[in-house]
């Protein structure tokens, strides 16, 4: 399983995306952020919830130099079947992930060897294909995307301004830390 500060494997995936189904590896989003979205399964009820709400935050996304690619083990046909069938699936405009072998799923540790299934997980991966945060968790509780954007923000600073470091909740334009130092910024 890959952990904090590894360079994310190369592995190549089938994604559905603008009615098209396409094939690219991971190292294709070198150069940008990348924030990849781990869920169970297509056509269930908390998925909906995170991937309509991440698309409602995608331009955000996108102006931090990010892109979103969500994965789930169902296949691109299922990913499609879904859109055609959700009106809230249809507003998705990032890439949808396909893993139904569960390879990505093991390589990040949120496959469920018992239930073919992912955990929901979320990564941020940086420009040099580094991962810089994770989150896993049980698949009864949804995320918030102001909290990944907000995670993402911190990274994108720290990656700026090295020897600082951001503190709890912090927000672009709060003050950050730098270790041996006093707060540092505005109040």
């Amino acid at each position: 399983m890959i952990t904090i500060g590894q360079v994310i494997p190369n592995l190549e995936f089938e994604y559905f995306q603008n009615e098209q189904f396409k094939k690219t590896k991971l190292d294709s989003f070198r150069g940008k952020w990348l924030v990849l979205f781990f869920y169970p399964a297509d056509f269930t009820f908390v998925c909906p919830t995170e991937l309509s709400e991440a698309q409602s935050k995608y331009e955000e996304f996108k102006k931090l130099g990010a892109e979103i690619v969500s994965f789930s083990t169902d296949t691109v046909f299922v990913h499609k079947a879904w859109h055609d069938n959700s009106p809230v699936i249809k507003s998705i405009t990032y890439p949808m992930g396909a893993d139904p072998s569960g390879n990505i799923c093991r390589a990040f540790g949120t496959y469920i060897e018992s239930e073919g299934l992912s955990l929901r997980g979320t990564f941020i991966i940086d420009p040099d294909g580094v991962l810089k945060a994770m989150d896993i968790h049980d698949n009864s509780i949804g995320r918030n995307s102001d909290e990944i954007i907000r995670k993402l923000q911190a990274s994108i600073y720290v990656r700026k301004n090295k020897g600082e470091v951001c503190p709890a909740s912090w927000h672009p334009g709060a003050k950050t830390l730098k270790p041996g130092v006093k707060l540092v910024g505005k109040i």
